[in-house]
């Protein structure tokens, strides 16, 4: 599904140099890189301050925590993403609102959100699955009108642009405040866990970075209860490396990406990624929907062609033991329900050659009998 040992020995050069620059150093905690990578990731967001910190699940419980909610509080997300994102409501003792996403690009409806507002909402996380922006042209007024925070969950869409009503931005830039994840096989990945809030809210940001440092602006005094959650300095040398690279490695899947549209656009059976008419998709998954329950017959046929497939996600959270008590019985989440027995995601990295693009669309097309 991803090719990491390919992109590694195309970058190794540098990425050998920075790590090496670090071991030499011995600055392993908050070194050098750390604060070069904050700084040019900030410049490359165009955000004022940008908060590493130990993975996206931090992230996101930091971003919280930094909002200063209050147990019983309810959060409105996707039931459509990965756990991590309602993971860490339940750990706060907050109570997760679990909404429908647009069965077309698999991120949650603005409507939705509306309809699930109570007294209670205090914030709205949405996801920017596979690659490409939520509706935050509507999403932000309706946050606007009731007063609540805004979450973005960016760990799959780093460096995606959207137009937020006239300006091109970057996703994770426009709510209160952005978290991502740098986990490898994120479109910016490093070679362990690491991850990162961002924000243009001062006093958030002075907030989240007390929170990534046990609650201290100071060693040895606490004003705040927080956490331990930093990036280590390796894996910042080899961020601040890749990020260089960043639009390249986007252009790259979005290619790879154009081949299997083109490839696979006129199989009836299947549909090929939609595209937002406001945001950019930079696939850091290519999800198709097959249907006719063919979805698990044609995953059986590819692995037996030496070709892997994923399924993202197989039960929507609503449907996991850890989160049925969540679940409001009024509310429709027929959309995710149908999608986790749809949706089939196919190899998806910077390093994907024309053979391997041509070896994949040409098993599928087989499958079809498209050939």
């Amino acid at each position: 599904m991803v090719d990491l040992q390919s992109q590694y020995k195309r970058l190794k050069s540098e990425i050998d140099d920075a790590m090496a620059n670090v071991l030499e150093q011995t600055n392993f905690i908050n070194g050098p890189a750390v604060k070069s990578f904050q700084s040019n990731l900030e410049e490359y967001l165009n955000v004022k301050h940008v908060i590493p910190c130990g993975n996206g699940t931090d992230a996101l419980q930091i971003a919280l925590m930094a909002l200063d909610l209050q147990p019983g509080d309810e959060v409105i997300t996707s039931t459509f993403t990965f756990i991590a994102t309602v993971e860490v409501i339940a750990l706060l003792k907050l109570k997760p609102v679990l909404v429908d996403v647009d069965p077309d690009t698999f991120t949650l409806i603005p409507e939705e959100i509306e309809k699930s507002i109570t007294s209670k909402t205090q914030a709205i996380i949405p996801v920017h699955l596979f690659g490409q922006g939520a509706e935050m042209n509507a999403i932000m007024p309706i946050a606007q009108k009731y007063n609540l925070s805004v979450v973005e969950d960016t760990a799959q869409a780093i460096g995606c642009d959207y137009k937020f009503n006239s300006t091109i931005t970057k996703l994770g830039t426009i709510g209160d405040i952005g978290c991502t994840s740098f986990f490898p096989s994120k479109n910016l990945g490093c070679f362990g866990d690491g991850g990162a809030c961002f924000t243009n809210n001062d006093a958030l940001a002075e907030k989240m970075r007390m929170i990534v440092n046990h609650g201290s602006k100071k060693k040895y005094y606490h004003q705040i209860i927080g956490i331990n959650s930093r990036l280590d300095t390796l894996q910042a040398a080899i961020l601040d490396t890749k990020l260089k690279h960043l639009d390249n490695f986007n252009q790259r899947r979005q290619k790879a990406a154009s081949w299997y549209d083109q490839e696979l656009k006129n199989i009836e059976d299947l549909q090929i990624p939609s595209k937002s008419s406001k945001s950019d998709h930079i696939f850091h998954q290519y999800t198709l929907k097959v249907k006719d329950g063919k979805r698990d017959e044609l995953q059986s046929y590819l692995k037996e062609n030496n070709i892997p497939s994923m399924v993202y996600y197989p039960v929507p959270l609503h449907e996991q033991e850890a989160f049925t008590e969540y679940q409001d019985k009024d509310i429709s989440l027929a959309n995710s329900e149908t999608l986790s027995s749809e949706v089939l995601s196919l190899p998806m990295h910077t390093e994907l050659t024309e053979e391997q693009l041509k070896d994949i669309t040409t098993t599928i097309k087989r499958f079809f009998n498209h050939e």
